[in-house]
């Protein structure tokens, strides 16, 4: 495997089953700091259930087994005694559909922060409002913090989710389809938020929309049926790919 610049999560020929299906077969993958990686492949190839590797969110499906290992920063997260309270701070996540908690803006970010342990007001304050200008959403909600999270739009939700997830200072943010739900407008600010986070965040986020994967990513994996049929950087990717599937694939023949 090439390792263009310092990895920050290894993935080295994991496999995983639900019972007795076998969903990813000998993955391997180097995610660089930094950076934004996508994972784009067909429905059902298995790139969702990748990402949830990532943070062990596949510990949580009753008959899962995971044989490999995943490393960040050189430590193997799926070590017998790793602390998974720890790696899911580290590790975070946003959704497919915007998921805000029935609770005001500011409680949704201040949320992860008091679970966390976090009870000074001024720290909780000082934040939440970090997290919404990362996000880029402060001057729209800044005026309307104590209203309902549900009154905001489909983009700004997925926008809050992101500060829930940024407020708790994460390394790694993971990111399923989170455009899927989303109007183009929308689409377009989420997008350029992702460009921004690279700067301060190892950013993942598997997507179905090659257009996307062009143009917010810089290395790209190509997975089908449960295998990594391609990785590299997305320019390569996408003008010469070495694999005739992947090829076939941005090409529309099937997906």
């Amino acid at each position: 495997m090439v390792v263009y610049e310092k990895s920050k999560i290894v993935i080295d020929h994991l496999n995983l089953w639900f019972d007795d299906a076998h969903i990813l077969k000998d993955v391997n993958m180097e995610i660089t700091s930094n950076t934004v990686t996508a994972i784009m492949g067909p429905s059902g190839c298995g790139k969702s259930t990748l990402l949830r590797c990532l943070n062990r969110m596949n510990d949580l499906i009753d008959g899962c087994r995971i044989d490999g290992k995943v490393l960040i920063d050189n430590e193997n997260i799926y070590t017998e005694n790793y602390d998974i309270y720890n790696l899911r701070k580290r590790v975070g996540m946003v959704f497919q559909k915007p998921n805000p908690f029935p609770m005001s803006t500011y409680d949704n970010v201040a949320y992860g922060l008091k679970i966390h342990g976090i009870k000074n007001k001024k720290i909780i304050k000082e934040r939440v409002e970090k997290a919404l200008i990362d996000a880029n959403l402060w001057d729209e909600v800044k005026d309307k913090l104590r209203k309902s999270a549900f009154e905001l739009s489909g983009g700004q939700q997925q926008r809050l989710c992101i500060a829930r997830a940024l407020a708790i200072e994460p390394e790694v943010i993971l990111l399923d389809e989170p455009a899927s739900a989303l109007d183009p407008i929308s689409t377009a600010k989420l997008e350029e938020l992702i460009d921004e986070l690279q700067s301060n965040y190892t950013v993942v986020i598997v997507t179905h929309n090659l257009q996307q994967a062009a143009r917010v990513s810089k290395f790209t994996a190509f997975m089908m049926l449960g295998e990594m049929v391609e990785f590299g950087l997305t320019d390569d990717i996408f003008t010469a790919p070495k694999d005739k599937r992947t090829e076939n694939y941005l090409r529309g023949r099937f997906g």
